[in-house]
């Protein structure tokens, strides 16, 4: 909104400074220092606030080292990364960017399903919270909304260099959204380029780095491939995302594991939004050139303020606890921050510690089943899951834990940056 009202001030009256707008590196240090204050002043009134109405977890008992010391404390507290996120993205971004649109409607969306489960757990007394196939519904539901924006909408698109006439600038698959524009790269030489729709994404550690999603559907016959794109590409997105948040959700078991570690996915995410949405870096790098995309930095810079901010209070001994609230909206927002920038294929290794958590719970619940079917009773691989769990059962103080899967996490989104010219 702020964007809107200095870009008025300037063109109408020559405000001195309001030109500042403009620069993309400004609104992303206002959108963290703003959510930053949000989440560390705003943050505190609303934990004693949540302390006055008694709305505390509720611990169960699992035999686990300082659990007991748990018992009570304040719940809800994704309302503060939720509200932390939103108000500088409104302020400082161009809201009417369909990426920013779509980061809101997910930060929004899968924060209510957190919040409605978190209510019944809360206030109906009801442990298990609300059923796994609404949360499921709505984990689907957003897979579908960012599922049809990123292939239909005409906004989302991807810019390729030609020359002479279009011919070679993009294959059959590939949907024209604009005519020629010149821009001119670091040394002053113009190029041309057009404005393509397409389901492509971007392969890790691979010369010819571009995927697209017609190779998939063509399995099914060529001449169904309009058909069969789209559907493999948003059943492809639904199970992302519903698997991140999941991941996410399990992640958040321990004081500041979730939220730490999500600010760290955010801040490599959000090296990719801003690389591939300057077209000279673009170039530079060799990697997909997206239009629009750097103002998607803005939206990332509050993600990763808020998450800092609420590590104040959620580090150990955690004064507050994100609750599904926080935990889905962190999972649903990666998700599809990665789907957006175009790398989803890395989320094995940007979300590599959400990854290693949710399938170390699918395969205690498996392993367990198998051999109580096969011995009469159920055996485990680990101690207990999901993995944070099987480190406190050998005697790790959680502290620890969390600081080395940091670790392992700053290590992983390294690793993910590095793609960039591993190629």
């Amino acid at each position: 909104m702020l964007y809107y009202l200095f870009t008025y001030l300037r063109d109408t009256f020559h405000m001195t400074g309001a030109g500042v707008f403009n620069y993309i590196t400004f609104r992303v240090a206002m959108a963290i220092i703003l959510s930053l204050l949000i989440s560390l002043v705003f943050g505190k009134r609303l934990i004693n606030f949540l302390q006055r109405k008694q709305i505390g977890e509720t611990v169960r008992d699992l035999g686990l080292q300082g659990e007991a010391q748990k018992k009570g404390t304040p719940t809800m507290g994704g309302l503060i990364i939720i509200g932390a996120i939103l108000i500088p993205t409104l302020l400082f971004a161009r809201v009417l960017n369909v990426y920013i649109v779509l980061m809101l409607v997910s930060t929004v969306w899968l924060g209510a399903v957190g919040f409605i489960d978190d209510y019944i757990k809360v206030f109906k007394k009801n442990k298990e919270g609300l059923a796994g196939r609404f949360k499921v519904m709505g984990q689907v539901g957003l897979g579908i909304i960012v599922g049809l924006t990123m292939y239909y909408n005409n906004h989302v698109v991807i810019s390729r260099e030609v020359t002479g006439d279009h011919s070679g600038a993009f294959n059959a698959a590939e949907k024209l959204e604009s005519g020629k524009f010149v821009r001119k790269d670091e040394n002053g030489k113009e190029h041309t380029y057009v404005n393509v729709r397409t389901a492509t994404t971007t392969i890790p550690f691979v010369k010819t780095h571009e995927f697209r999603y017609e190779k998939i559907a063509a399995i099914f016959g060529e001449k169904y491939v309009d058909i069969t794109t789209p559907i493999l590409y948003i059943l492809f997105v639904i199970f992302l995302i519903t698997a991140v948040s999941n991941g996410a959700n399990i992640t958040d078991g321990i004081d500041g594991l979730a939220t730490g570690v999500s600010a760290i996915i955010g801040i490599c995410l959000g090296v990719f939004a801003y690389v591939s949405g300057n077209y000279l870096f673009a170039g530079y790098l060799n990697i997909m050139d997206i239009p629009n995309l750097g103002e998607l930095s803005i939206f990332i810079g509050a993600f990763v303020g808020a998450c800092v901010g609420f590590l104040w209070y959620n580090a150990y001994p955690a004064q507050v606890f994100m609750g599904d609230t926080g935990s889905l909206a962190l999972g649903g927002i990666i998700a599809s921050l990665a789907i957006i920038v175009r790398k989803e294929l890395l989320i094995p290794i940007i979300c590599g510690i959400f990854f290693v958590e949710l399938v170390s719970v699918m395969l205690q619940v498996w392993y367990f089943k198998r051999t109580k079917k096969k011995y009469g009773e159920g055996r485990r691989i680990f101690l207990m899951a999901p993995l944070h769990h099987h480190y406190q059962k050998k005697g790790y103080h959680e502290a620890k834990i969390v600081t080395r899967f940091w670790i392992i996490g700053i290590v992983l989104a390294i690793m993910s940056i590095v793609t960039l010219k591993l190629q």
